[in-house]
């Protein structure tokens, strides 16, 4: 089994909407995009940054109205933000680890996850660097 973190986060606001899921699939990207579509805030509107993987171009999803997909070139993780979150999230509390089993993989996943978000200082920093922002 596998442990997939699905994030997005609001750096502006310094929020996130995150599910850990055991597969990587439309089915988990349509769940990913309910739990955000809740996370923003009323009359707002999300703009999510994605990768071309097979389950975000899929025509089979469903995006709520109050999100917008914005894709990038294939083949340019670089560029999309949310790999800040992944790296502070590996360098911080998942790498260097001995999971005891499935559970406390998925355990320390959602530990991860909500110590994140319970730091909105955090969020806003990851997600408005400076060199992110240059022209």
């Amino acid at each position: 089994m596998w442990a997939y973190i699905f994030g997005a986060v609001c750096p502006r606001k310094g929020k996130g909407a995150g599910l850990v899921l055991p597969y990587c699939d439309t089915e988990a990207m349509q769940q990913h995009l309910a739990e955000i579509s809740q996370a923003v805030d009323e009359g707002a509107h999300a703009v999510l940054i994605l990768d071309q993987a097979g389950w975000h171009v899929t025509p089979k999803l469903k995006v709520p109205d109050n999100i917008t997909l914005m894709f990038l070139p294939p083949r340019s993780p670089e560029l999309n933000p949310v790999e800040n979150v992944w790296q502070f999230l590996r360098d911080n509390w998942l790498s260097n680890r001995i999971f005891k089993d499935y559970d406390d993989i998925v355990a320390h996943c959602c530990a991860a996850w909500n110590k994140l978000v319970d730091q909105p200082w955090k969020i806003m920093s990851i997600g408005l660097r400076e060199w992110a922002h240059r022209s």
